[in-house]
């Protein structure tokens, strides 16, 4: 089993909210794909890294799905279906191996 987790950005590059449609896309593609999904989104997470020197922040919500198996190649097609959707650079979609209890 893996946790798939996604994380995506509130603001465009310019500060302007990304609309409800776009998140509501993403809830309904993952839940008839994978049966269901947690989102994180009441109180947004902070991003920072840094970028030439500077620190650089995003807010975001986090979706998660649980697979049995891994599909790399599907999951790399889906990061940069997002990040031509949300306008990013990069979005990052990591994978953890669970054990459900």
């Amino acid at each position: 089993m893996h946790l798939i987790q996604i994380l995506l950005p509130l603001y465009d590059n310019a500060g302007n909210t990304f609309g409800e449609e776009l998140y509501g896309k993403v809830r309904r593609e993952l839940t008839e794909r994978f049966g269901g999904l947690t989102a994180f989104t009441r109180a947004p997470a902070q991003g920072l890294w840094k970028d030439a020197g500077k620190t650089r922040r995003d807010d975001i919500v986090v979706f998660e799905v649980m697979v049995e198996e891994l599909d790399a190649d599907w999951w790399r097609d889906y990061r940069r279906t997002l990040e031509s959707t949300f306008k990013q650079d990069e979005i990052v979609i990591r994978a953890q191996p669970v054990t459900v209890l």
